[in-house]
């Protein structure tokens, strides 16, 4: 870290502004070399976070843009380093060779997520803020912009450091009690050791348990649209991505592939699957599609069960209720409503199933389809927003940690000696420190970085 790097911190596609980023020990002197203030001091002698207007000029002197530049001198910068941004207009070309003028000046290409890992060595943010920055780039619903702004505003590490303080007491005056034996420190009593384990491990399982709801939040919900052919699957698919994405044809059979796509429904981000109707088929390529069918609706969380609206129940449709019933939620959508009018609802659908009326073909009903999702997924009033766990790593972390808070207790209830006990509190205390990056190891936090873009 002792180099200097730059990048454009923006999208390369004509907008109002374009932003290049410096970072490191020269970059007020970079910045100089290319920047010329209209009027007053060189950059070198401006106050931090202070726009000035000038003149961003090529290794030829040649004036590429009239922009603003600021700069942050470490520590009090978003890396820890002596920063600076010039503010352009946001001309990819421009852009380009005003990074290029940078190169020349003696700056480096940085590399995806190095302004934000610099940040984290220089302990500017904890590993959870650190990812929650790459879920906040990359959220595509409300609630999703919301859990990652809780987190990045310290939330998740908030939570987690109350539990670490709790077992680093716990540990404290136990080693306390044993190094200073002629001190009147008075030991902790079992019952007191029982009952902040078992305080701590359940949170540690309601820390664990919010992993699903989180990875929903950022991966999207697994939702399969499951029916017999022409039911009007395909179409429905289309009709909430909003463009042909899946094929439509009159003929059944159409599909003989899973398809998939992200989509926000109702504001709940779900993974939509579009798969091949449901019959019993000859054809090899149709069987091998039917069985991925199969397989999508047993691994997703909702399973839209598409009926033909407009005809009676069919032996196929209810063996598409009967697949859609073993989800842990799902929904049957009536379908081709501008067909089937005001008739009442087949009789047979099972009770208590939320049934939604709708036309793929023309789009009336969506909205109650919508209705739906949004109370199948309600938000969860008890959670703070930023509190949940939103990928594996996290999660594996905090069931390290809250089984080896279980073993501990089990310890204590067997009889074992104390300094068994506290053995697996500082196991807990290292899975926690991995959830937070007080340890930190370098295969970790590069998966970590492979999420960012460059500039960030």
């Amino acid at each position: 870290m002792n180099d200097t790097i730059a990048a454009i911190a923006t999208a390369l596609a004509p907008a109002a502004i374009g932003i290049l980023r410096l970072s490191g020990p020269d970059s007020i002197a970079v910045l100089g070399r290319v920047f010329t203030p209209t009027h007053g001091a060189p950059m070198a002698q401006r106050p931090d976070r202070t726009l000035v207007y000038g003149a961003l000029r090529g290794p030829d002197g040649q004036v590429i843009d009239h922009c603003l530049a600021t700069v942050s001198r470490a520590p009090h910068s978003y890396t820890g380093e002596d920063t600076a941004e010039l503010q352009c207009h946001g001309s990819p070309v421009g852009l380009t060779l005003g990074l290029e003028a940078l190169f020349a000046a003696g700056a480096r290409q940085a590399l995806a997520g190095e302004f934000t890992r610099r940040a984290f060595l220089a302990g500017k943010l904890d590993l959870t803020r650190t990812e929650a920055i790459a879920d906040l780039i990359h959220a595509e619903s409300a609630a999703a912009v919301v859990q990652a702004a809780g987190q990045l505003g310290g939330a998740l590490a908030g939570a987690i450091e109350e539990i670490y303080q709790s077992l680093t007491d716990l540990l404290a005056h136990f080693h306390a009690v044993l190094d200073y034996p002629d001190e009147d420190i008075q030991p902790l009593q079992a019952a007191h050791i029982a009952a902040t384990l078992a305080q701590t491990e359940d949170r540690l399982a309601r820390l664990e348990g919010s992993y699903r709801r989180g990875r929903a939040l950022v991966e999207g919900i697994p939702c399969a649209i499951i029916g017999r052919p022409n039911a009007g699957k395909s179409t429905l698919f289309n009709a909430l991505l909003g463009y042909d994405r899946a094929i439509v044809t009159p003929t059944a059979g159409t599909t003989r592939d899973t398809v998939e796509e992200r989509l926000n429904l109702g504001g709940v981000l779900v993974r939509l699957i579009d798969t091949a109707g449901l019959r019993q088929a000859d054809d090899r390529a149709e069987q091998l599609g039917i069985q991925r069918s199969h397989s999508a609706a047993e691994r997703a969380e909702l399973v839209l069960a598409v009926l033909d609206g407009s005809a009676p129940l069919t032996p196929e449709d209810r063996e598409v209720l009967a697949l859609a019933l073993r989800a842990p939620r799902c929904v049957v959508i009536l379908n081709k409503a501008d067909l089937a009018g005001d008739a009442p609802p087949p009789p047979g659908l099972p009770e208590g199933m939320p049934v939604v009326r709708l036309s793929a073909l023309t789009g009336a009903g969506v909205d109650g389809l919508e209705r739906a999702m949004q109370a199948l997924f309600p938000a969860d009033p008890g959670l703070r927003p930023g509190c949940l766990l939103t990928n594996a790593r996290q999660a594996q972390a905090a069931r390290q940690a809250r089984q080896a808070v279980g073993r501990a207790g089990q310890a204590l209830r067997d009889g074992l000696p104390p300094d068994a006990v506290l053995s697996d509190v500082e196991l807990a205390l290292a899975a926690l420190g991995e959830l937070t990056g007080r340890v930190v190891r370098d295969d970790v936090t590069a998966r970590i970085f492979q999420r960012f873009c460059v500039g960030k």
